[in-house]
This record gives C-alpha cells, structure tokens and sequence, in this order.
C-alpha cells in the first residue's frame, strides 16, 4: 500500500474515527485514502487552523486521538494554533502534513519548508508547538514512526505530535511492504504507595485536629474521569469542593459541599472558603494564571498546598508544594480516599456557604440583554450530559460566574494559550466525538468573525452546534484593559454583519434576538431542530464581569490596583 493508505489503516486500528484537514495537492494522496476508508468520517474544512481546533475538539472528552491534516507549507503552517492549544491543555493530537521533495531540499521549490537557503524551517517549528514532531525519509519506517507518534501523544501527559510526509514517498511505485497495525502500549501513570500514604496522614492528622481543608479541582480530573471518586472524597471526609473555571461540574454544582468557582472572575464564596482553609488539596490543576490571581505571591501563605499532577513538570512552577503526588488524577483520588478511610473515623458535617447563581436577580438599567441573564438562560436550558465551551472573551466570564453545571455536563474556556475561535471551530470536532451530547458555544462577535466561516462545514456535514454569539460591537476585555490601564481606549470597537442572515445564507438555522424572552425561544427551537444555529444575542456594553486581582474580594482587588498605580 502507499504511505497514506498505510497511516490511515494504521489509525483506524487505534480507534480513530474522523479526520479534519485542509485540502493541497500534498495532502492529496491522504484525502484519497480518508475516502475510501469505511471507519474515519473525513471533514474538509475550510481552513487549515480550524481543522486543527477541531481535532482538539474530538480530543477533549474521549481518551481517542484527535487527528488533523494539511498540505506543505502554507497549510502546514495553519496547523500551529491547534497544536499549541493541544500541548497547552493536555490534548492527544496527531497532525500530519506535506513536505516538499526531499531531492530538492534547499533549491526553494514550492511549499519548500526545510529551513535551507533562506525557506522557512517547518521541523524546528513544529517541533516547538509538539511533544515530537518526525521527518519521515524512509518509507519502511512508517508504521514505526505512527506507533512512536501515537505513543508519544498519549503517555504522560497527553499531548500533540506530528509527521512529515515528503512528497517523494506519496509517489506511484513507492510503498509499504512491511506494514504493521501500531500498538497503543501506554502506561497508566498510577500513584506510588509510599507517597499516597504520607498524603493520607497529613490528611488525617489535619482531619483530627479540626483543620479545615478545601479541594481546588482543575481540568485534569475532569481529563480523568475522577468525578465519581472526589465525589465520595468530599462527602465521606466532608471536604469542601472549589474548582478552577475547567474545572466546573467535576460535581454537579448544586451539591451541598460545592463552593463555585476558584478564579480572578470566580465566586466570593469560593474566595472565602479558600481564605479560610488551612490546606489546599490542589487536583488535576496547573495553578495557572488566572486560578492564582495572576500568580500572587501570597497565595499559599499560611496554607499547607497538596499537589496531584499527571506531570512532574507541573509541581514548582510558580509555587513550591509541601507534598506532591505525581499520579492521573481519578487512580489518586481513589487511593488517598481509600488510606483516608482505614484510619478516620466519623467526620463531623462542614456547612459551606449556598449557591444559587443561575437563578440570583440581576439588576440592569440598559434595554439590551444583560449577559449575565443571557448566561443564567443557557445554563438552565442547558440539557443532561450537554457541553458548554465559551471562546476567549468576556462572555466567559459570564458564562462561568452564572452557569451551575450539573453531574454529566461539561464546561471549557479558552485554556492557557487562550486563542479567540479555537472553540468557535473545535465545537465542530467535539460534536464528531460526542454526536449524542448537546454542544453549545458561547462566544463573542469578535470570536465569531474571526473564524465563523466554518459554519459552513458544520452546514455540509451536518453537524449540529449551537453558536451564541455574545454581540456589543466591541473588544470587550481589550476595552476593559485599555481603560484600566491607560484611562482610554481605542480600535475596540467594529460593525458586525446581520449573523443571523449570514447563518441562514449558509444553510444553517439563524436568529437575531434582542430581549431574554426571544432568546430563549430561539435556544428552545435550537435545541429541538438537530440543525447547526447560529443565534445573535444582542448585549448591553454597560456590563462589566465579576473580576478582582485579589481573593479577598473586588474591593480589596480594587484598592490593591489603585496603591499599586500609586506607587508605579
């Protein structure tokens, strides 16, 4: 068989099941091979970036390879957004993608990419945005390179890889004649016993001596599937339950022990409780940037910081753990639960302060939408087992602060690379992955115009994603930076077309809604038609998102600001 007859046949015996790529006469022979496949659905997509976003989407849930393609050069070039959120946000990738002539290397021919004579060098820049990226020079060593590629994407903590495909070896009479189905021989990275036991008796002397502690939960327990064992963590041993904005329904955010949201634009009841504790069992979370206030340097002080992480990378990075557990996230929980249990006994009940944000009164004086209310809507109407991503933007934190998850959906936002339309466009993979789950993506009118042209692939392959576009004309987080900083702003703010009429023009089902009444009766008709929708939810500019710089709450985070200007 030919090269990308061999990779294809390779990936479907791993489970792989849909292909996003960019069409290029490089890539040519791949999109023959996905053709004639009868396991991977191939999606053409209308740019290369988006394919990439896409493959991140499939990846997000599932423990199966998101898979993108592209042609040489250019198109390959496309590809490098979707891979760094994939290293970014622990995502297991393959992309593949063309390379010119490898007896022409250095003679500048089309595509050329080898980093010779002035062309631009694709190997150091994908090796940059991946855990490995491979040059493949000889065609006998393709089903070795995909295992170790494949292999490489999973252990650990997951990640992207990528292959390139020199055009000499997609030409006719140049096969594999040594093909072989690659073996997935990943390693569970399972917590060591030792460690799990000091843990636990840390645990259980804070436990006896009526410490309080708090579990801060991030995205690699969701990654993990450890909901159920937290779970039974926090209510056998009473342990109140904060989450990073990733971390969100890990539990059903109704449950008693539940806190909110540990964050920059989180919740004054989690910022309390966390206030309050003595230790902080951190799981799954990568103490980033804004789940730490911008890495403030008394965060911890006072505290005794726990650290499970599936990468020793993690620990350290801005804050120095007393103990650390380097294990996947649900196998951890799961032992330290079970040590916990053989050597404590009754613990009495915590209370925690209530919840209640999808239904709290809002207060607005503007006439347009107030988007926390658009939030608290699409949070109530959001069915079971439904996904909710929001793409870069204020909306996330509207849709963050307002919307309680329950157990089996799931919430995402723009993860540390934070590009705007990676979830715009990654919707469309995550629904390939989860064709029974409701996708609805919250994003903002700059979000959507970046990158909205992709409804016309969700439209040709009927894929059926809700977009909600959070519409004030304007930049909105830039605008709120510029005028705290600066005292002004400016080139934040633009015309948008009629995105209803644009959705409609596509194919696709499209509302433009002006009061919280229409847009629940176009999310309800959204809901029900199976069709992609696109719904343009006029907002007020007048709302600023719940944020402080401090975890003692916005006024302190207020006038910390105002010293600090002061002093500078």
């Amino acid at each position: 068989m030919r090269v990308y007859e061999a990779i294809v046949k390779g990936l479907e015996g791993i489970g792989v099941r849909a292909a996003f790529g960019g069409a290029g006469e490089n890539a040519a022979g791949l999109m023959l091979a996905l053709k004639h496949s009868h396991q991977i659905r191939p999606i053409i997509t209308r740019h290369e970036q988006a394919a990439s976003f896409m493959a991140c989407g499939y990846a997000m849930y599932t423990n199966r390879l998101g898979f993108c393609f592209a042609t040489a050069g250019p198109g390959a070039f496309n590809l490098f957004s979707g891979l760094a959120v994939a290293m970014s946000d622990s995502y297991p990738v393959l992309a593949v993608s063309g390379y010119a002539s490898m007896k022409w290397r250095g003679w500048g021919s089309l595509n050329e990419t080898s980093g010779l004579n002035r062309t631009p060098d694709s190997q150091a820049m994908f090796a940059a945005t991946t855990k490995k990226s491979f040059l493949l020079t000889d065609i006998a060593d393709t089903c070795d390179v995909l295992e170790e590629a494949v292999n490489t994407a999973f252990e650990g903590r997951p990640g992207p890889v990528h292959i390139h495909v020199p055009e000499d070896l997609t030409h006719r009479g140049v096969e594999v004649t040594n093909f072989r189905p690659p073996r997935l021989d990943v390693k569970p990275v399972l917590p060591d016993p030792d460690r799990v036991a000091e843990i636990a008796s840390v645990l259980a002397d804070a436990l006896a001596r009526g410490k309080r502690i708090v579990a801060l939960v991030g995205f690699g327990a969701v990654r993990s599937g450890a909901g159920p064992e937290i779970e039974r963590l926090i209510e056998r041993f009473q342990i109140p339950l904060l989450t990073t904005l990733d971390g969100k329904g890990i539990v059903s955010e109704g449950h008693p022990l539940s806190v909110g949201v540990f964050a920059d634009s989180g919740h004054a009841s989690a910022w309390k409780a966390f206030r309050e504790a003595d230790v902080v069992l951190c799981i799954g979370n990568s103490l980033n940037q804004h789940a730490t206030f911008n890495y403030r340097e008394d965060l911890f002080e006072d505290k005794l910081l726990i650290h499970v992480n599936i990468s020793e990378g993690e620990f350290r990075k801005a804050y120095r753990p007393d103990h650390t557990l380097l294990s996947d996230a649900r196998p951890a929980v799961a032992a330290l639960a079970d040590a916990l249990e053989r050597t404590v006994g009754e613990v009495p009940p915590v209370e925690v302060d209530g919840r209640d944000y999808e239904a709290r009164k809002i207060i607005h004086l503007a006439g347009k939408i107030h988007p926390g209310e658009l939030a608290q809507s699409i949070g109530r109407m959001l069915p079971p087992q439904g996904v909710l991503l929001a793409d870069a933007g204020a909306h996330l934190a509207w849709l963050g602060y307002y919307v309680e998850l329950e157990q089996g959906q799931n919430f995402r936002k723009a993860g540390s690379f934070g590009p705007m339309a990676g979830h715009v466009n990654g919707a469309i993979g995550l629904k390939v992955a989860h064709p029974d789950r409701t996708v609805v993506v919250g994003c903002g009118d700059g979000c959507y115009s970046l990158s909205g042209f992709e409804l016309m692939t969700a439209v040709e392959h009927d894929i059926p994603v809700i977009w909600v576009i959070f519409n004030d004309g304007q930049f909105k987080l830039i605008k709120l930076f510029q005028l705290v900083t600066y005292a002004e702003s400016g080139l934040v703010e633009f015309q948008n077309p009629d995105f209803a009429a644009y959705a409609r023009a596509c194919g696709a089902d499209g509302y433009q809604v002006e009061t919280l009444e229409e847009f629940e009766e176009a999310f309800r008709a959204a809901l029900d038609s199976g069709r992609p929708t696109v719904i343009d939810a006029k907002i007020t500019r007048w709302a600023v998102p719940h944020y402080s710089t401090s975890p003692d709450g916005v006024i302190d985070g207020l006038v910390e600001t105002l010293e600090a200007r002061f002093r500078n």
